[in-house]
């Protein structure tokens, strides 16, 4: 029998996750986030996008939570930063030769202060507006000096995994390269993902993996779910987190999250 009443911690990505295909967190979750601190449950929002982007969709809450942003690279805890984890200017130099050799593909440069990116493409950044609220539009990515760059995303019309990861993969070892969407892909650090910036907090909250929840739905959420004994695949989630994760849930449009966090916070009450 599943003992949900041990759960300490809840950890979530955000897009296919926790939002919805419109990008709304639903009423129901805010709801179930109200009863969190009377039964002692931490609650952790992880994802790829820009700190500043999650900060708006949980604007109400941004002070009893913790934001692991840019797939880790950024953690701020009850709204102080508490760990970054950038990217040298060389792998960043090597990393955009390369990408400016990849056909029709979008490139972002994450940093603290700002994203950055060198395209006038109307459509493109209709869609990138969603993820990075904070940007600038510049001539030349190389020439981002005085920020802390998190991670180089690029973005595909088509696919990630087809028309980027075969250009990309050689970036491999010196790089984390991670598929985070249909159309994303990430390159970050080797040590930067979601699983280490969980890692980091469990030890400093005293929290054990045996106490932890996870939700997620795309590769970039496979660390974080194996720092989690509970640990569960959105129904829309890709074959490779639905290997990794102990559990199912439904999908993020039938509010999956919730519907499990409805079952934990009942599991709580009768404890």
């Amino acid at each position: 029998m599943l003992d949900l009443s041990k759960v300490k911690m809840v950890v979530t990505d955000m897009d296919g996750t926790l939002l919805n295909d419109w990008g709304e967190v639903s009423p129901e979750f805010f709801r179930l986030f109200a009863k969190f601190k009377q039964h002692n449950i931490h609650f952790v929002a992880a994802s790829g996008r820009q700190y500043f982007s999650m900060l708006e969709k949980l604007n109400a809450i941004k002070d009893d939570i913790t934001i692991v942003a840019e797939n880790g690279g950024m953690t701020n805890h009850n709204g102080k930063l508490i760990s970054t984890s950038t990217i040298s200017n060389v792998q960043i130099n090597r990393i955009i030769d390369t990408l400016r050799k990849t056909p029709e593909v979008y490139v972002v440069l994450c940093g603290k202060k700002n994203a950055y990116i060198e395209t006038t493409d109307k459509k493109f950044i209709k869609i990138f507006k969603e993820y990075y609220t904070r940007f600038e539009q510049v001539k030349d990515l190389k020439s981002i000096k005085d920020d802390e760059i998190f991670k180089v995303a690029t973005f595909h019309f088509e696919s990630s995994l087809t028309h980027i990861y075969p250009h990309v993969h050689h970036l491999e070892g010196a790089n984390l390269v991670k598929i985070s969407g249909e159309n994303w892909l990430d390159i970050s650090s080797p040590t930067t993902n979601k699983g280490e910036a969980i890692k980091h907090l469990q030890k400093l909250l005293n929290i054990r993996k045996e106490e932890t929840m996870a939700f997620g739905d795309y590769n970039n959420d496979i660390e974080m779910l194996e720092q989690a004994s509970f640990s569960y695949a959105m129904e829309n989630a890709c074959e490779e987190v639905k290997k990794v994760a102990h559990f199912k849930t439904k999908s993020n449009n039938d509010n999956g999250v919730e519907f499990i966090l409805d079952k934990l916070i009942k599991a709580k009450e009768l404890h």
